[in-house]
């Protein structure tokens, strides 16, 4: 970025830690030591640097009063949520004399260099979503002992069913500090006089009593949840008598018919307006919610796109209030809200009184995606800005249409004569639909476009082949069938690896078994910060059977080194981890901001595609011999002897060995691609045949955990 050398940053997050133990318990903002600090900053400072803090309770104006007009124009804050590598949201708040500059700079760096999502807010207490997610988490604790539910109850609830992380509510608070809950609330509540819902906000009695015991969840050792025994049972709390009792196992009818509907909005509609109890509390969690954060615009934002960003960026819910609110019908949701007392705040009845019909409406002009948003303060739609460099595949399907798709997978025209092969199955597992569609990608790039791009809007790029159709095809003994779809991806893989025109992976998440041996076969790869890659097939009792082993042999040059990362089912940490396993290349870019990943991903597609000339099948390829077949066995009989692996793993082991050895062959023999390809299916089948292999591979479909039998 232009001027990052010529820029000295200085961030201060909580400065609790620099206080006593005794001060310490009553300091998560603590005025007199934030200015403490900023004063002897103030002393040290360069003329331009800029100085910012995580300061989220206490105005930043109250903060910097007094100090000179050079500080408290280089000075701001930027709120980041814990844990920050995982969190997106980084919000950033001015002083009342920050520098335009200033803010501009920062934004931009948080945004390309660390990979946020940047959210402009006032200073005002909390901001946009601690305010928000303090309420809410408020609004559950309340509900939670008015309508007597259980800790177990509440979190069955309130989790992924809802689109909410799966640490749900409670287990949640024990993961951040039972105690960081009480006085961010303690502290919201003093700093709120005004706010009408502000009794919401006062610390509940068994909040209270949880701190007061130092019962604060994981870092304490116990909280609404705890461990016991060298089983490390789960024990959940009774809030009534502060008693431990193993966690119970909760089902209501409908959690269970909810979980079979994939739409989350559906999903939602179906579930609110329901007649149980599950029904009851979530919506009056939804509905107190969505009150609440229509009443703080314009106090804590302007607009509702801010709002709606920071719960999803900071908390990680799939939809904001506002979009949650249209998820589930504005108008009759609004209906509903009058029906139970609850004032709306004359914003909304204003736009009931228009007709409007929802917060959020598409308005897609001339193949370009459009989305507008209900402004407040003109009481008409305005259109949502651009963001250069972001590209969602939603909006543009919505707006171009899709080239050809099934229900597997997508193409579509991104624009600039680059195609998108979108997966879109659950954790978009490979199976017919994906590789019919790289063939189908592969024939249309060449047609009329320029390149093609593999990538999507998942949880994950793709958590490798469909096993529930392997292990149905092992069970019931269909060998040519199941030879014939390992072949059919292998060749997929080849197609995509000598295609007339470039093929660009970008990979993020989780990149796993098959995932990862699209990602090695691409031309180049542009991928997320934030990617978990690796052959896992190992840990359901396989081989990598799409080239995976060929193309770290070609790459490593190393049998002894192919062998620890795909016996092993080594899975890198980040993107750069996987360069240095050599999963990625050295050269491949990286996006720190998983929202440029498909944008980088294209402008990458571009840049090679003056210079790209397609390759042709290797024949040249040096395998270990009986060398490499030697050591990785002893390897392996070593591993066995100290119990760190079992028999079967044994087996896969010299099955991995028969690969990368050439196929038992003398000396250092050379081999061509679909040599190695053939070995490997070889591998493959022969292992699906074994009845500890089809354990494994039926444990991981049934808890989704390795079996090491």
């Amino acid at each position: 970025m232009p001027g990052c050398r010529q820029r000295c940053w200085i961030l201060s997050f909580r400065v609790k830690r620099t206080a006593t133990r005794r001060q310490r318990k009553d300091s998560v903002e603590n005025l007199e030591l934030k200015r403490q600090l900023w004063s002897k900053v103030e002393k040290l400072r360069r003329a331009d640097a800029i100085v910012s803090t995580n300061t989220s309770g206490i105005p930043l104006a109250q903060i910097s009063e007094g100090f000179s007009p050079a500080f408290r124009k280089h000075f701001l804050g930027t709120h980041f949520f814990n844990p920050p590598r995982y969190l997106h949201l980084m919000e950033i708040i001015p002083g009342a004399e920050t520098g335009a500059d200033v803010l501009s700079f920062v934004a931009e760096f948080c945004d390309r260099r660390l990979g946020k999502g940047v959210v402009p807010c006032k200073d005002t207490p909390n901001f946009i979503a601690n305010r928000l997610g303090s309420f809410f988490g408020c609004t559950i604790g309340t509900l939670t002992v008015e309508d007597d539910w259980s800790i177990e109850e509440v979190d069955a609830i309130t989790g992924s069913l809802i689109g909410l992380p799966n640490s749900a509510s409670y287990r949640l608070l024990d993961i951040v500090g039972i105690d960081v809950m009480y006085y961010v609330n303690r502290n919201l509540y003093d700093a709120v006089p005004h706010d009408p819902w502000r009794e919401r906000f006062k610390p509940t009695t068994v909040l209270t009593s949880m701190v007061e015991r130092k019962w604060l969840g994981d870092k304490t050792g116990q909280g609404f949840f705890q461990r016991v025994g060298p089983k490390k049972e789960i024990h959940a709390i009774d809030w009534k008598t502060f008693e431990y009792h193993v966690a119970k196992k909760v089902s209501f009818p409908s959690i269970e018919t909810a979980r079979a509907i994939e739409d989350l909005p559906l999903r939602l509609r179906t579930i609110v307006s329901g007649k149980d109890r599950v029904a009851g509390f979530l919506w009056k969690l939804f509905r107190d919610y969505m009150a609440y954060s229509a009443s703080m615009v314009p106090e804590i934002s302007d607009r509702i796109v801010e709002i709606d960003r920071a719960m999803r960026w900071g908390y990680a819910h799939k939809m904001g209030p506002f979009e949650l609110w249209d998820a589930l019908d504005f108008r009759e949701t609004a209906k509903r809200m009058e029906a139970d007392g609850v004032a709306l705040p004359a914003s909304v009845t204003k736009m009931l009184s228009a007709g409007t019909e929802s917060f959020y409406r598409h308005a897609d002009s001339g193949g370009r995606p459009r989305t507008q948003y209900f402004d407040f303060s003109t009481d008409t739609y305005a259109t949502l800005e651009e963001r250069p460099g972001v590209l969602s595949l939603s909006a543009e399907k919505r707006a171009r249409g899709v080239v050809k798709s099934n229900p597997g997978a997508s193409l579509v025209d991104i624009g600039d004569g680059v195609l998108c092969l979108e997966f879109h199955s659950k954790m978009n597992a490979l199976g017919e639909d994906q590789i019919g569609m790289i063939y189908a990608g592969i024939e249309e790039t060449a047609r009329n476009f320029q390149a093609m791009v593999i990538a999507n809007e998942g949880q994950d790029f793709s958590a490798g082949a469909n096993l529930v159709m392997v292990l149905l095809a092992a069970q019931e003994g269909e060998w040519d069938d199941l030879n014939a779809a390992i072949h059919r991806f292998q060749q997929a893989n080849m197609a995509i690896k000598y295609a007339a025109k470039p093929v660009i992976a970008a990979p993020f998440s989780r990149a796993l078994g098959g995932g990862c041996e699209i990602s090695l076969h691409a031309a180049r790869c542009q991928a997320s910060a934030e990617l978990y890659m690796g052959l896992v097939e190992v840990g359901v009792g396989l081989i990598p059977a799409g080239g995976g082993c060929k193309e770290l042999l070609l790459r490593l040059k190393n049998p002894q080194k192919v062998f620890e990362l795909v016996g092993l089912g080594k899975v890198s940490a980040s993107a750069d981890d996987a360069k240095n396993l050599g999963l990625l290349n050295k050269v491949d870019p990286v996006s720190m901001n998983q929202e440029r990943l498909i944008a980088d991903a294209k402008a990458l597609a571009l840049s090679i595609v003056p210079n790209y000339s397609p390759g042709r099948p290797r024949t040249d390829i040096k395998t270990g011999g009986e060398t490499a077949l030697a050591a990785i066995k002893l390897y392996a009989w070593s591993m066995r002897k100290g119990n760190f692996i079992s028999d079967h793993d044994v087996v896969i082991a010299e099955k991995i060995a028969g690969v990368l050895s050439g196929g038992r062959l003398t000396g250092e023999p050379v081999v061509s691609e679909q040599y190695l390809l053939d070995l490997e299916r070889e591998g493959f089948l022969s292992l699906c045949g074994m009845p500890k292999t089809q354990e494994r591979i039926q444990a991981m479909l049934k808890t989704g955990k390795p079996l090491r039998n």
